[in-house]
């Protein structure tokens, strides 16, 4: 019998191995991924990679190779290694009037090789490219089947970068995700020690003579070498750790394999239970790695007193404090599940506390766990010491017990009577129902033989421990068989026994009673633990099916109460922040007094420290636990939601493994629907917000279109009267100037609105020529010279500021804007200043003035479009001037930005990138010379 269970237990799941076929299948469909790992550059992961794509080659396993990409950085022998292979050309790409060379994703995928070469995985393409990055690019040929080979160094990995940054204090911006480099196929580690390196280094193979010099001061120090070279070595330990587990399960290999030495801890519920975790976690320091903690719950454990059922859970909340890994399983057998468990996780090593004397008959969990699993390393704890027990809030509880004070829960259980009666309720109805089975067969005694009798009382013993539990059977048990006895042996009436045989059939019919009290209150007990299994799944899929629908945050406030409420009797209520992460009081009904209580109770304070920090506080915490409710952080994907506050009607309820587990499932199923409404609403907005700009931008370029001809015909035409012949009167000629410098204006803001437009719609075309910055300056102060005639310009435009790459035209209106802006918001007689500056690689130019200076808090906001700097006022404009500044600005690869004024009022500055201009041509020395007069 115990053959074909094990057999049983050991056949793999059809639906498990249906699975799996079906992921080989779509793996095999699927290119191979080969990526060469190091801890910098310079290791040789380039050469490694081309080493080995000839190997391939000569072998003839890879006939149609390819090398996408390589990067040499001018080393000889890497060059040397491309020598004959075939090479695909690269993309051109314009960008900011430069071409890049970009890998050619489209040429790959034409050619469809057997291998392709692909180096620097964490590689940002240029702007235009298909993908941002290049592993996703990666990633296509994959699913197109093509097999890659490619290279990425340790402080590319995203998990890592901030901890390499920390190490070498040099943040690397391109970063690889870390479910990328786990599922590869093949990781190969190219390592050589730190001082090799440096030697490589220094003589100049792996970067160009100047490059290694500074390389030598900043990133390629011995510490730092000396890091990153762990940090790659423990990486890919971690990769291949998890290659095997894998490679276990695929194969279903259940033998350990002590490939490391990773501890379990087993907690159970005698005393002791700490010391045992705390001398694991000291090991597990010791020895550099992880461990589990596991507490094994049998049926006969779960009617453990609550108390105990407490400092269980303390004991693991305890051991995933100190770093473990902690589970409750429920079973049958504590040995069988302990060795299950570390089998499946690839544990060697199985840490038990001092074995407790045992019934010579009944072998301890030790020596069975031991001869469960040979192939296992025990290690056994001492008992620890009486006086040496932790103080703190367990020993305060346990001297309180002693003395005889029960908590506030076992003061509530001692009082609740009716308790107290429904249980001893189960012993009266047994004794009673074994009583009235003897009244009722003895008139049976002349038609009924003896062991049909003995089989009612068996009944009645059934009955009973079915409908009361173990107790009450032993006592029906113990009850009937001296009412058979009394009533229905000879002598009758009487305890006294005539015949031996009797006495056999009193022994078995105790014993059996026993055990079938015994199993049928086990059966009652597990069918009641899986009726209480099926409600929890029942109210969690009931749960996220309201959750489903809900479209609006009040609605998850409802149905989470309602929920919490109906599966855990508790008071609940969400909490959620505002824009600023500052938890918002909810407001509560007086109409419900139990609701308006359990507000009133609330304490911010503790919510919004569980939500800061996204960890659990109040009661049953390590926070503030004298707290009469329990906050729970609702963290979702991206950010931490919001904070539940659950009332519990008892305290212990919160520590109830199955409670909390369930409670955590709730909080992560209202998180991800607080984030998804959240998102939701994002969307809305910014579909809204696109279609109003793409309809502003179209009435824009309607008005502007319709408007622009009619207000051409009125300059010509007013400009035309400031100049007729013969002149016009005095009065006639002011009118005629005036109505020619609103035509201007006029003509001025339609010119904006067509231009905002067609910046927006991308229609713009830039002209980008190498000039000097002193000609535009000069065309802008001409063109703006009407609206400047009252103030004070004063121009500081350095003789040698170098040509800049830009659309002159462009340009030019940025600077009228700006100048206009400046004299529009100052009063007459102000000073206006236009500088510029060549510092680093970028030009800076400034327009600054002397005026009221710009309003506080909303230097941001003016460039937004149809945003002016007062936002009541007569002066003319509709707020796009700035808006247009900062659009043709970024168009040509730099930034504007309000600035505090030299001379104490308003200014802005704008930045344009520097390059390098090409050089004049060489004078012809045979052409006659020229001289030219001013």
């Amino acid at each position: 019998m115990f053959s074909s269970d094990k057999q049983r237990s050991d056949r793999p799941d059809p639906d498990a191995l249906l699975a799996q076929m079906q992921a080989q299948e779509r793996k095999a469909a699927r290119g191979k991924l080969r990526i060469y790992f190091g801890a910098s550059a310079g290791v040789g992961k380039t050469y490694a990679m081309l080493a080995a794509a000839r190997k391939l080659l000569a072998a003839g396993q890879a006939p149609a190779l390819l090398v996408g990409v390589v990067e040499t950085h001018g080393r000889s022998e890497t060059a040397a290694m491309l020598e004959g292979l075939p090479l695909l050309p690269l993309r051109q790409l314009a960008y900011r009037g430069k071409s890049i060379a970009e890998f050619d994703i489209d040429g790959a995928l034409e050619q469809h090789p057997d291998l392709i070469l692909i180096d620097e995985l964490a590689h940002s393409n240029a702007p235009g490219s298909r993908h941002p990055k290049r592993w996703q690019d990666i990633e296509e040929l994959l699913d197109a089947g093509i097999d890659v080979f490619t290279t990425v160094n340790v402080q590319h990995l995203e998990s890592l970068n901030d901890v390499v940054g920390g190490i070498t204090n040099i943040r690397v911006s391109e970063t690889v995700p870390d479910t990328v480099f786990d599922l590869a196929d093949e990781v190969v580690l190219v390592d050589i020690p730190a001082d090799e390196l440096l030697a490589r280094l220094k003589s100049g193979r792996v970067y160009q003579p100047a490059q290694a010099e500074r390389a030598a001061r900043n990133f390629f120090r011995k510490g730092n070498l000396i890091a990153l070279r762990e940090l790659a070595l423990r990486r890919t330990a971690d990769r291949i750790e998890d290659d095997v587990r894998a490679y276990r399960v695929e194969q279903s290999i259940n033998a350990i394999w002590k490939t490391g030495a990773a501890l379990l801890a087993c907690v159970g519920h005698r005393p002791g239970g700490e010391h045992t975790v705390r001398s694991t976690a000291r090991l597990a320091g010791q020895l550099g790695t992880a461990w589990h903690a596991i507490y094994v719950e049998t049926p006969a454990l779960q009617r453990l007193p609550a108390g105990q059922r407490e400092q269980i859970l303390r004991t693991l909340k305890l051991a995933e404090e100190l770093g473990a890994v902690t589970a409750v399983l429920s079973a049958h057998d504590i040995a069988a599940a302990a060795v299950e468990y570390a089998r499946s996780h690839n544990l060697s090593k199985i840490v038990l506390g001092r074995a407790h004397r045992s019934w010579p008959w009944r072998s301890s969990h030790n020596k069975r766990i031991a001869a469960l699993a040979g192939d296992l390393d025990l290690i056994e704890i001492g008992a620890v010491s009486p006086h040496s027990a932790p103080a703190g809030r367990d020993g305060a509880d346990d001297k309180t017990r002693q003395r005889g004070v029960p908590d506030l829960d076992e003061a509530q259980e001692a009082g609740d009577g009716a308790g107290q009666w429904r249980r001893m309720q189960g012993y009266v109805w047994a004794a009673v129902a074994s009583l009235c089975t003897a009244l009722a067969t003895t008139p049976l005694l002349a038609w009924l033989d003896l062991a049909n009798i003995a089989m009612l009382f068996l009944l009645v013993v059934v009955l009973v421990a079915w409908r009361f539990g173990r107790g009450p059977s032993v006592l029906a048990t113990c009850v009937s068989v001296a009412c058979f006895d009394f009533f229905f042996v000879p002598p009758r009436f009487d305890f006294a026994v005539s015949d031996f045989q009797y006495l056999i059939t009193f022994v078995v019919m105790l014993v059996v009673g026993l055990f079938t009290g015994h199993l049928t209150s086990d059966l009652r007990f597990q069918a009641r633990v899986a009726s209480n299994r099926e409600a929890r799944s029942r109210a969690l899929y009931e749960f996220s099916r309201e959750l489903s629908g809900a479209l609006q945050t009040e609605q998850i406030f409802e149905i989470t109460h309602r929920a919490i409420q109906q599966a855990f009797r508790a008071r609940a209520t969400l909490i959620v922040p505002d824009e600023q992460g500052r938890l918002q009081t909810p407001r509560f009904s007086t109409a419900d007094a139990a609701t308006y209580r359990h507000g009133a109770l609330l304490d911010m304070a503790i919510a919004q420290w569980a939500f800061d920090r996204a960890e659990n506080a109040g009661l049953g915490t390590d926070t503030l636990p004298a707290s009469r409710i329990f906050y729970l952080p609702l963290v979702a994907p991206m950010r931490t939601r919001g904070v539940l506050a659950i009332e519990p009607q008892h305290r212990r309820w919160i520590l109830i493994p199955e409670q909390r587990q369930q409670l955590d499932t709730f909080a992560a199923l209202a998180a991800i629907a607080l984030e998804r409404v959240h998102y939701i609403e994002v969307a809305q907005n910014a579909l809204v917000n696109m279609e109003s700009e793409r309809l502003r931008n179209s009435l824009l370029a309607a008005l502007s279109h319709d408007l622009r001809t009619p207000l051409t015909s009125l300059v010509g035409l007013s400009e035309s009267l400031t100049v007729a012949r013969p002149a016009l009167a005095e009065a006639q000629q002011r009118t005629a100037v005036a109505l020619h410098e609103e035509a201007l204006r006029m003509s001025t803001l339609v010119a904006n609105l067509l231009d905002m437009a067609r910046i927006q719609s991308g229609e713009v075309k830039f002209n980008l020529q190498w000039q000097a910055l002193e000609e535009v300056a000069g065309s802008a102060l001409r063109a703006s010279a009407s609206q400047l005639r009252e103030h004070t310009v004063v121009t500081r435009l350095p003789a040698d500021l170098p040509l800049v790459q830009f659309d002159a035209v462009l340009i030019e209106r940025v600077l009228c804007n700006l100048l206009e802006n400046a004299a529009k918001y100052t009063p007459a007689g102000s000073h206006i200043v236009l500088s510029a500056l060549a510092r680093g690689s970028e030009l800076r130019v400034s327009v600054c003035d002397d005026g009221p200076g710009l309003p506080a808090g909303r230097e941001e906001m003016l460039f937004e479009k149809f945003t002016r700097g007062e936002r009541e006022s007569a002066k003319p404009g509709v707020g796009l001037g700035l808006a247009i500044c900062r659009a043709i600005i970024e168009a040509h690869g730099g930034r504007i930005a309000a600035v505090a004024s030299p001379l104490g009022g308003a200014g802005f500055e704008f930045t344009l990138p520097l390059g390098t201009p090409p050089l004049p041509p060489e004078p012809d020395l045979d052409a006659p010379a020229v001289t030219q007069e001013s």
